[in-house]
């Protein structure tokens, strides 16, 4: 259920992206710095492990992967465009720890459903923009607007507001990040694994890494793209733990 598959990643539902850096101008992703907490043994979830890179010139850190020694791996899922209703079981029984990048397009109409994912799975809610734009190349109030707009939907219709930003099909430009910056994220996250269709594709090697950060999306496939993530995980000796934790 595994395929090379570096150049080919889904950024989101039926749309493709260029998987390395956007541009040559832009900011490259922040070095993340050494762990501030060490742990042995059980994963102490709810601790601080890593902060996220500083923000700099009004602009947050860009965050492809985590530094870490520990056999560890983060997943995250985007949109909300469909919700199984075998989600919430299946997130229980595995303890993945999920963050969600969701729209709020996508979740008007259906805040119980997440809301309840977020309740009883120890996932974290992401910020993904309203409307799923294109924000690279558009000017910075649109952009702004988008980013803030999520947030603070979510924080009257969901209960929590988003710290944690990623950008619609990857794409971004130093107005994204300054934008972000301004509505209190704390850093914009890319990825360097995707699920699509019950396969797992890597950017690089043909395995998941620690500190890897896995996209999927709630999409048709969800049973598919979650089971092949948890199976790949397991195979590859790793344990899927809260992305926030390192990015505090």
């Amino acid at each position: 259920m595994v395929a090379a598959a570096a150049l080919a990643l889904t950024a989101c539902s039926g749309h493709d992206t260029d998987q390395r850096e956007p541009g040559t101008s832009q900011p490259n992703p922040a070095p993340q710095a050494a762990p501030d907490v060490q742990t042995s043994g059980p994963y102490p979830f709810g601790t601080v492990q890593q902060k996220a890179p500083a923000i700099e010139n009004g602009q947050v850190p860009v965050i492809r992967r985590i530094t870490t020694d520990k056999p560890y791996v983060f997943l995250t899922m985007d949109d909300g465009a469909v919700q199984d209703p075998d989600a919430l079981k299946l997130m229980q029984q595995n303890g993945t720890h999920p963050v969600l990048f969701l729209n709020q397009k996508y979740v008007k109409g259906h805040e119980a459903y997440f809301r309840q994912i977020l309740d009883a799975t120890g996932a974290t809610l992401g910020d993904h923009t309203v409307d799923h734009p294109n924000l690279k190349g558009k000017p910075y109030e649109f952009q702004r607007k988008e980013i803030c707009d999520d947030a603070d939907d979510f924080a009257k219709s969901l209960g929590v507001r988003p710290s944690l930003f990623r950008p619609p099909f990857g794409n971004y430009d130093q107005n994204t990040l300054k934008a972000a910056a301004a509505c209190g994220m704390r850093a914009s996250v890319l990825w360097t694994a995707a699920v699509n269709d019950g396969v797992v594709q890597f950017q690089s090697g043909d395995k998941l890494k620690p500190g890897d950060i896995v996209l999927m999306h709630f999409r048709k496939t969800f049973k598919e793209d979650y089971t092949a993530f948890v199976e790949r995980a397991e195979k590859d000796g790793l344990t899927p733990v809260p992305l926030a934790d390192f990015l505090g």
